[in-house]
C-alpha cells in the first residue's frame, strides 16, 4: 500500500493490485470512455496478464478492441468485455441468478457474466417471478443447490423474499427499473426489498449487477465455505 503499482497513462491510474488485495481482477466501468481510452486500459492489462473486466460498454468500445488487435469478448445483452487472457481464481460452491421476467435478464447477465469472471460456477433461472408462482417452484429443487443466490427483480420486487423464504443460503437482492409509472425507476422494488420480511435478504442498488456479484462471490470466497443444507 506503501508503494502501490499503479500505471499513470493520461487519463486514468490502473491498479494492478486490486486481484492482489481483494482476491479479484480488475473492473471498468465503460460509459465515459472513448474507444480509444477503452483500447489503451486493455493494452495495459494486457501487458501484465491480467484479466480485466468492463461493465455498461457500447459495440463501439467492444469493436474498437477488436480493431486493435486486442483479444476480448463482448456481450450486448449484458454489456460486458472480457479479457480473452488470465484467469480469476476458481471459488467453490454454486451460485443460481434468478429473474423475475425476462425484461430483468440484461441486468442478471451482467451479475451472471461478472460472478463467472470472478471464478464462480453461475446457474441461471430466468423468468419464474411471482406473478406465476408454479414457475418459481417447477426449479426450486434446482435453485436449492447453490450455495448464494442472486434475485433480479422489478415491477413490485417481491422474488428475492419469496426465494428467501424457501432457500437456507444468503439471498442478494437486485431491483431493477423495470415496470410502470409509480415504481420510480425502480424505487419501488428497491424499497419492497429492503423492507422484505424474510430472513438472510441483503440488497444492492438498482440495475446493480455488477455488485451483487462481487457481494455473492466474496460469500463464496470466504475462507472455509461449504454450502448449506437446504430443506
Amino acid at each position: 500500500m506503501k508503494t502501490p503499482p499503479v500505471k499513470d497513462i493520461g487519463f486514468a491510474k490502473l491498479d494492478f493490485a486490486r486481484r492482489a488485495r481483494t482476491g479479484f481482477g480488475e473492473t471498468v466501468y465503460g460509459p465515459g470512455k472513448t474507444p480509444e481510452q477503452m483500447v489503451g486500459i486493455f493494452r495495459a492489462f494486457r501487458e501484465k496478464k491480467l484479466p480485466v473486466l468492463a461493465t455498461r460498454c457500447t459495440a463501439e468500445q467492444a469493436a474498437a478492441l477488436r480493431e486493435a488487435g486486442v483479444p476480448v469478448r463482448h456481450d450486448p445483452v449484458a454489456r460486458a468485455i472480457t479479457s480473452d487472457w488470465g484467469r480469476n481464481k476458481k471459488l467453490k460452491g454454486r451460485l443460481a441468478v434468478l429473474t423475475g421476467g425476462t425484461a430483468d435478464i440484461p441486468v442478471a447477465e451482467e451479475a451472471a457474466q461478472a460472478a463467472e469472471f470472478f471464478g464462480a460456477t453461475v446457474d441461471r433461472f430466468f423468468d419464474v417471478g411471482v406473478a406465476g408462482l408454479h414457475r418459481l417452484l417447477s426449479k426450486l429443487d434446482a435453485i436449492r443447490r447453490a450455495d448464494v443466490i442472486i434475485a433480479v427483480a422489478g415491477m413490485e420486487g417481491a422474488l428475492p423474499s419469496v426465494v428467501a423464504g424457501l432457500v437456507a443460503v444468503p439471498v442478494v437482492a437486485v431491483p431493477t427499473s423495470v415496470g410502470y409509472g409509480v415504481g420510480a425507476g425502480g424505487v419501488a422494488a428497491a424499497l419492497a426489498m429492503l423492507n422484505s420480511c424474510a430472513e438472510g435478504v441483503s440488497v444492492v442498488n438498482i440495475d446493480n449487477g455488477f455488485g451483487a456479484a462481487v457481494v455473492a462471490c466474496r460469500m463464496l470466497a470466504r475462507p472455509g465455505h461449504r454450502r448449506s443444507a437446504n430443506p
